[in-house]
């Protein structure tokens, strides 16, 4: 992503200072000053960087214990194309992605599709009732210490990673609209073994 539009094209995150008269300020101040821009600018950018630089890559592996039965291990689907979304119970519209997934998963299952849904929720009964009222037809995972969120670089609520049958990260999605056509173009193509153009 550029910050300018001409042949110059300069990184979004090549920060320049202008230069300062005067005295020089001290370590102790720019260091503040670097700080305040990394807590501004580079967080939000650093996360969204990150989970883009996963697309191409082989999937972080990751054993969790589902909220209903046993524990789940992504490897266990490798041939498979795989959805992993993240949620939360306090997330409304996380509730609506979960719903959709649940359309596509059943419309899909038989193809060989699956899907996973990671809850980053601290309190593990409120995720444990939520699944329990909600029950959809694939599974919901725990991930009480964040650490397959960290991992996929997740930084906000819903996202869905989708992963091809050799597990490689092929769509990356940070929103709640898995009813859109792209979603559904790229299942097929991650089903057909066509990541290139779907």
């Amino acid at each position: 992503m550029y910050l300018y539009s001409d042949s110059r094209r300069a990184p979004a995150n090549d920060v320049k200072l202008a230069p300062m008269t005067g005295r020089t300020p001290t370590c102790a101040v720019r260091l503040s000053v670097w700080l305040c821009l990394l807590l501004s600018l580079g967080g939000p950018l650093a996360a969204s960087a990150a989970a883009s630089s996963l697309i191409g890559q082989s999937a972080p592996d990751f054993a969790l214990p589902a909220l209903v039965g046993s524990n789940i291990r992504l490897s266990e689907f490798r041939g498979q194309p795989v959805i992993v979304t993240f949620w939360s119970s306090h997330c409304s519209t996380c509730a609506k992605q979960l719903v959709a997934l649940d359309h596509l998963y059943g419309t899909y299952r038989s193809s060989g599709l699956v899907v996973l849904a990671v809850s980053v929720d601290d309190d593990a009964q409120r995720a444990q009732a939520y699944a329990h009222a909600h029950t959809p037809s694939y599974p919901l995972l725990l991930d009480n210490a964040k650490s397959v969120s960290r991992s996929f670089a997740i930084d906000r609520l819903p996202s869905t990673v989708m992963i091809d049958r050799s597990g490689v990260v092929r769509y990356l999605h940070r929103d709640d609209r898995s009813d859109d056509t792209s979603y559904v173009a790229q299942i097929r193509a991650l089903l057909d073994d066509n990541v290139g153009t779907p």
